[in-house]
């Protein structure tokens, strides 16, 4: 699967890396031997990933820019020169893109729109895996998964532009990277669909578990909106190595492998927003609680499930961690964020625990 000999020495390009996935995914390229630039905004909250876990420490260079800045970005890529491009930045909350749904169209369409453009132009670039979202699909609340070759949609501003967004990389791989229209360029261009991601280091406002951890630390009563709606709940290495697969099959074999990807978990780990916090209460350090928010809450699907058998069958892909051995991962995490310890230190003990039972699997 994760081939560690492969990303040695190789030039990674990440938009979002100051990001919670983003943050992540350059820790353990760059532990792998590569050689990582990435391109973000600052980190949008405090304390974040990016500088608890002294993440720019590992880089090659960090540009602190914004995906909408065509000018930059071309310039950074082109001084980069990359093999390889993982595209994270995005808005990623579903609820602030009702309130800023210019801003999440912008950075989410016009963000890809952006990359692509300078991709076509910069012809180091073999493999570029665009990261999309579950939330992209056209969402008829139905109880099995969602397919790759199905409907795309989206109800609310942030599903519909990464919609919107697979059809723009759509659009793209058709006119510029085709081997049947152009035989000038050979880049494999892939979108990857994940489900929702948990794991330490994630700070972030109107998520689940950061949310969560506020409220116990507080000890107050945590507010759901929706305890009873269904989520594929993954620990974020999870779909990395569905990312750091793909971008390896795209690079050597890149027609076969072109195309959209789910990477989500096992489906007894489509579980309900209570049963995910329950199980986050019962390893917890005090007395916790939750409840229902009783207000008026914007629309947002009660069932979403990921059908992710193309990987399993192309990739050699599949889920690691159960949803229990991902809490006790995330809980772990905090706890040593807590003590005080090296958290980068920390994080590079759970990719290396991580990549163990992967290779157990094997």
């Amino acid at each position: 699967m994760v081939n560690t000999n492969f990303w040695a020495g190789k030039r990674i390009f990440i938009t979002g890396h100051t990001g919670f996935k983003g943050g992540w995914l350059s820790l353990w390229l760059a532990q792998m031997g590569g050689l990582v630039t990435g391109y973000s905004l600052e980190p949008n909250t405090k304390p974040n990933l990016f500088q608890v876990a002294n993440i720019e420490d590992v880089l090659e260079k960090s540009y602190i820019a914004d995906v909408r800045d065509l000018e930059q970005l071309s310039r950074a890529i082109n001084t980069a020169s990359p093999e390889i491009i993982f595209h994270l930045a995005a808005q990623p909350l579903v609820r602030h893109s009702y309130a800023n749904p210019v801003e999440t169209y912008a950075t989410n369409v016009m963000g890809t729109v952006h990359l692509l453009e300078c991709i076509r132009l910069q012809t180091t670039v073999r493999a570029t895996v665009i990261v999309t979202s579950d939330k992209c699909y056209e969402n008829k609340e139905r109880i099995w998964g969602y397919r790759e070759n199905e409907e795309l949609g989206g109800f609310d501003p942030y599903s519909n532009s990464k919609g919107c967004a697979e059809l723009v990389t759509s659009a793209y791989r058709q006119s510029f990277f085709n081997f049947k229209v152009t035989s000038s360029r050979h880049m494999g261009l892939a979108t990857a669909r994940a489900g929702n991601v948990i794991g330490g280091g994630d700070w972030s406002h109107d998520r689940l578990i950061p949310d969560a951890i506020r409220s116990f630390d507080s000890n107050e009563s945590l507010l759901l909106r929706n305890p009873f709606a269904i989520r594929p709940w993954q620990h974020v290495l999870e779909p990395l190595s569905g990312y750091l697969v793909l971008a390896q099959s795209l690079y050597d074999k890149s027609p076969d492998y072109n195309g959209a990807w789910n990477f989500g978990p096992a489906d007894q780990d489509a579980r309900s927003v209570r049963e995910v916090v329950d199980l986050l209460a019962k390893g917890w350090t005090n007395n916790v609680s939750w409840k229902q928010n009783e207000e008026d809450q914007p629309h947002e699907a009660y069932m979403l499930k990921l059908d992710c058998s193309k990987a399993r069958h192309h990739l050699n892909w599949k889920p690691v961690w159960n949803l229990e051995t991902a809490i006790e991962k995330i809980i772990y995490w905090q706890l040593a964020y807590k003590k005080k310890s090296n958290m980068h230190t920390t994080c590079l003990n759970q990719i290396n625990s991580f990549v163990s039972s992967l290779n157990a699997i094997l």
